[in-house]
């Protein structure tokens, strides 16, 4: 009676489950804490669209983050939100970006990152915990439509000239350095 959703049926090794969720959960708040640090950070041209798809995306990183700490709970595990040992327990990293291209580079790697992370839980998870592996297979979906979103977004910089722009700004600094 005292385990709540853990009931003898339970199959899956909990611990390990809430140690897994617990990294689920370091990858989601990092995840939020870059896209809302691009938000307020995008700027040119094309910033103020891109950084509405940032601050959506952060809105439901930390929607999945919520997700996952209430999940662990259920198993009677404690989400562990500590800021220490954050990027260590993350599966990505926090990588800031120095321009709007950057930025959503940044982004789509730690998407893919988290889609290949999520889809080892899943598959770990099987049959043995039926409504964990449902929470991460809907969180899985909406991380492969950001990766999507994402790719989207720097082909349409691209239509319109932005990182060629970058480019052409990397290739300008390097010749004054050749000059000096």
């Amino acid at each position: 009676m005292q385990r709540g959703a853990v009931t003898a049926g339970y199959k899956a090794d909990r611990e390990t489950v809430v140690k897994i969720l617990n990294e689920a959960l370091a990858t989601e708040i990092v995840c939020v804490l870059r896209y809302k640090h691009h938000h307020y950070m995008a700027s040119g041209i094309h910033a103020q669209s891109v950084a509405a798809e940032f601050l959506e995306h952060a809105n439901e990183e930390q929607l999945h983050a919520d997700q996952i700490a209430e999940r662990i709970t259920q198993l009677d595990g404690s989400p562990n939100f500590s800021p220490e040992g954050m990027l260590t327990r993350s599966h990505s990293e926090y990588v800031e970006g120095s321009s709007l291209v950057e930025m959503i580079e940044e982004d789509l790697v730690a998407e893919r990152i988290a889609i290949d992370s999520y889809r080892e839980i899943v598959e770990y998870l099987g049959n043995d915990d039926i409504t964990t592996r449902r929470i991460m297979e809907q969180i899985l979906a909406k991380e492969e439509e950001h990766a999507e979103d994402l790719k989207t977004l720097l082909e349409e910089l691209g239509k319109k000239g932005e990182p060629a722009a970058e480019s052409l700004k990397k290739a300008e600094g390097k010749k004054a350095e050749m000059r000096h």
